[in-house]
């Protein structure tokens, strides 16, 4: 018998005797703010970045550290975070983590100084980073069945639309905290809403009970943590000409993470207890190609949103919240289209992937040629709708693929599989917001052509995207190449729903 289908008969006797947890869909919530929140302070602060400088008196380098300073350490933390959340209590690191989140969000709120706020943006970021993983791995221990479809599917579009919505909302609270200091409130926001999720989250949330003796693999920490550096460090520091300086870095980041899968795969074949399972991406169906499509997609995904706002402030002198509103329809589409697609993936599993990146493709695509052609007093309202047609097909990626991704997933493995699937999009996320707004400037060059630098740089966060579509799609026809008349189908994949073929 393989190990994906001892896996599955395994996994179906804890299915059979799951008894469901009366409080999961309030406990869920719980989550969903808490992952909301650490989401949305990777964009939220972008808008604020002018006023912490002005404010702080610092460097456009020392500023840019309070964004790329919390997006390192949030994927420093997300593989480590996991799995000590599978070998601990999942309940016990969310809590401690969220506890920590709505601290060090106090702390950048009040800090004096950019050093301070800095620093605390780090541990900001790592608080988070340890959040992050609990919250899919609590929906694999509370949810089964199409009830973890549902549940996935508010996970997903908790993901997009925090990143969607960043700029709205840091316009927002600028425009209603104004005056030298109003950028605190960006972080203060988090404080009473993040209090009250701790309050509930003890309440509602279940608590883990690992079964035998749990181990850390430490030097598999130490190893990914290196390799994940190497590769984002770079990227991080690229408007200060990190790629440039640290090229050296990409490769010897390729060879520590080359001997971290050697590791992995040395434990697993001892019979220890690896940091990340290899045998994810082998044996449980649908988590490579899904962990490959979260990725590509997320380099232009990510990116396009700073872009937009350089566009929109600096070319046509829009203000942080109506550079926000510009960008409204596609958070507004998101929201729509992930909520239905959490129920849709059940039947139509990646086709839904594909048919939501062929939408997104062609809303971003759209708008960056209407804004490059349109009067520009009407063009944001031009482009609207199909603004709003390409954050519907992104709500149809971002919630099924995290579906699909980890919903076969054991229970046993949730917590390290979510931290490796989010370090991926994190990654993709480095590498758009490093490349896409770089090739924004160098189109700009010293002139004022923002409508060729706006078609540039979304046409190049485009390329992502067609890749995640042609990785999705290349799964698509391999099911049902395996799926043809008289040909083997492994678990009926043609006629079985996705629920019902859970390892």
């Amino acid at each position: 018998m393989t190990a994906s289908a001892a896996g599955g008969r395994d996994q179906g006797a804890q299915e059979a005797g799951h008894e469901p947890d009366p409080r999961r869909w309030r406990a869920l919530w719980v989550t969903l703010v808490a992952g909301f929140m650490s989401l949305l302070d990777v964009s939220i602060v972008v808008v604020a970045l002018p006023s912490v400088q002005r404010g702080l008196h610092a460097s456009p380098a020392q500023v840019q550290w309070v964004v790329s300073g919390y997006a390192l350490a949030f994927a420093l933390a997300l593989v480590t975070a996991g799995r000590l959340g599978d070998a601990l209590d999942r309940r016990r690191i969310f809590l401690l983590a969220l506890s920590g989140f709505v601290l060090f969000s106090a702390a950048c709120g009040a800090a004096p100084s950019i050093t301070l706020l800095v620093v605390a943006r780090l541990a900001q970021g790592l608080a988070a980073g340890f959040m992050a993983p609990q919250n899919s791995a609590l929906i694999q221990q509370m949810f089964r069945g199409g009830e973890r479809g549902r549940a996935f599917g508010f996970f997903g579009a908790t993901v997009g639309i925090s990143s969607a919505v960043g700029p709205l909302a840091g316009g927002v609270i600028l425009a209603l905290a104004s005056g030298t200091e109003g950028w605190r409130w960006v972080f203060y926001v988090n404080v009473p809403i993040g209090i009250l999720a701790v309050l509930l989250g003890r309440r509602l949330l279940p608590r883990t009970r690992p079964s035998g003796r749990q181990h850390v693999d430490l030097p598999g920490v130490l190893l990914l943590g290196l390799g994940v550096l190497a590769l984002m460090y770079p990227l991080v520091q690229a408007g200060a000409g990190g790629i440039g300086r640290l090229w050296w870095m990409f490769p010897a980041g390729a060879v520590i993470l080359a001997a971290f899968a050697w590791w992995q795969r040395r434990l697993v074949a001892r019979d220890s207890q690896p940091l990340l399972d290899p045998r994810l991406f082998t044996t449980v169906r649908g988590y490579a190609v899904g962990a490959g499509v979260g990725t590509l997609y997320f380099v232009g995904f990510s990116g396009v949103w700073l872009v937009f706002a350089l566009f929109y402030q600096d070319g046509l002198g829009f203000s942080p919240l109506r550079s926000g509103l510009a960008v409204t329809p596609f958070a507004v589409g998101s929201a729509v289209a992930a909520a239905v697609a959490g129920r849709l993936v059940d039947r139509l599993g990646r086709v839904l992937t594909v048919a939501g990146l062929t939408a997104v493709i062609a809303g971003l695509g759209g708008t960056a040629l209407l804004l490059r052609f349109a009067p520009l007093d009407t063009a944001p309202w031009v482009a609207a709708p199909v603004l709003f047609l390409g954050g519907v097909g992104s709500g149809c990626v971002i919630s099924p693929n995290i579906t699909m991704t980890l919903r076969e997933v054991p229970v046993r493995m949730a917590g390290a599989a979510g931290g490796a699937l989010q370090t991926g999009q994190r990654l993709g996320a480095a590498v758009g917001t490093a490349a896409l707004p770089g090739l924004f400037y160098l189109v700009l060059g010293g002139g004022d052509d923002y409508r060729s630098a706006l078609v540039a740089a979304l046409g190049a966060g485009l390329v992502g995207m067609a890749a995640s579509l042609a990785l999705a799609a290349s799964d698509v026809r391999r099911d049902r190449q395996r799926c043809r008349p008289h040909a083997t189908c492994p678990d009926d994949v043609a006629n079985t729903p996705v629920h019902a073929r859970q390892n």
